[in-house]
């Protein structure tokens, strides 16, 4: 006998569905006490120029104009070595800053975030920004 594209369906979404409420269950988990939930988001900055690459001093001084202002409670840095897949199909490795900012989950932050991006880009002649975004728990 053979099933319908409806039963299909049913199928496919009852066993879908214990997955869809585990992703859920995460998002509303409750934070230990003395914690607060928080989003946090780390933005990959690629450092190749069309000529050059962004220097130390230059970051720094990114960090301080457009970051600081926005975030001035505070965020953490690193170098990394990165590689992604440009536009033109070639493959980019560059040296990398990653920044780490743990920010309340609301409009402001996001819109924040989207402005350091585009400056970043304009700034440096960047093709892109990488950024990802995930809920804590954070304790201040």
């Amino acid at each position: 006998m053979k099933a319908s594209r409806l039963e299909y369906r049913t199928i496919a979404l009852l066993m879908l569905a214990p997955l869809l409420s585990s992703c859920t269950t995460l998002i509303h988990e409750t934070c230990a006490t003395g914690e607060q939930r928080v989003v946090n988001d780390l933005v990959y900055f690629g450092t190749a120029k069309p000529v050059d690459f962004v220097t130390p001093a230059e970051f720094d001084d990114f960090l301080r104009t457009e970051v600081t202002p926005r975030f001035p409670q505070g965020f953490t840095t690193w170098r990394a070595s990165g590689q992604w897949r440009a536009a033109d199909g070639s493959m980019v490795h560059e040296p990398t800053w990653v920044l780490s900012l743990a920010h309340p989950d609301d409009a402001a932050s996001d819109k924040a975030i989207g402005e350091i991006r585009e400056h970043y880009r304009a700034r440096f002649e960047q093709e892109s920004t990488l950024r990802v975004r995930h809920t804590a728990c954070a304790s201040f």
